[in-house]
């Protein structure tokens, strides 16, 4: 077997790489998880509240009773702005990120289990998390499609390619 690569005809590198997912997932989790960090952190400031990491992980915080916790519903959906560029920015691959977004969310759910010691049973945090997932998967999406529908330039080829 020559050292010369077996052309398939496939336009991306196939190969199960689990490095490459995991450092991926560990990429998405960390900017994401900053980046709220950095969102609530404001809205905080702006309505004059203490910051603290129950606006992230306690699931009773989120409520439209009060500005707090609309400033709180505010983040998380731009949060999902956020992540859909950055899975447009990471991944790259319109068919990965529902399961990028879907991943996320999963890890947030158990982290909330964790940090409140009960189940998230809320409407509301149901509802905000389902449509941050939905924002997130959809608008990455969206940009991924963007970036692998735009047109091959042939122009550095060369004269031997008869069009």
């Amino acid at each position: 077997m020559s050292k010369i690569k077996k052309l398939t005809g496939s336009f991306r590198y196939t190969q199960w790489d689990p490095c490459l997912i995991v450092s991926q997932i560990v990429a998405m989790q960390t900017l994401l998880y900053l980046s709220l960090c950095i969102i609530m952190a404001i809205m905080q400031d702006l309505t004059d509240s203490t910051r603290t990491l129950d606006h992230i992980f306690e699931y009773h915080e989120i409520h439209v009773k009060d500005t707090e916790g609309r400033s709180v519903i505010a983040g998380f959906v731009l949060n999902a702005i956020i992540g859909a560029c950055a899975l447009w920015t990471i991944v790259g691959r319109t068919k990965l990120c529902l399961d990028f977004s879907c991943t996320f969310y999963g890890i947030h759910l158990i982290m909330c289990w964790i940090y409140n010691g009960t189940f998230p049973t809320t409407f509301s945090w149901w509802t905000l998390n389902v449509a941050c997932a939905a924002i997130m998967c959809v608008t990455g999406e969206f940009l991924c499609l963007r970036t692998e529908l735009q047109a091959i330039p042939l122009s550095n080829i060369g004269s031997k390619v008869d069009l």
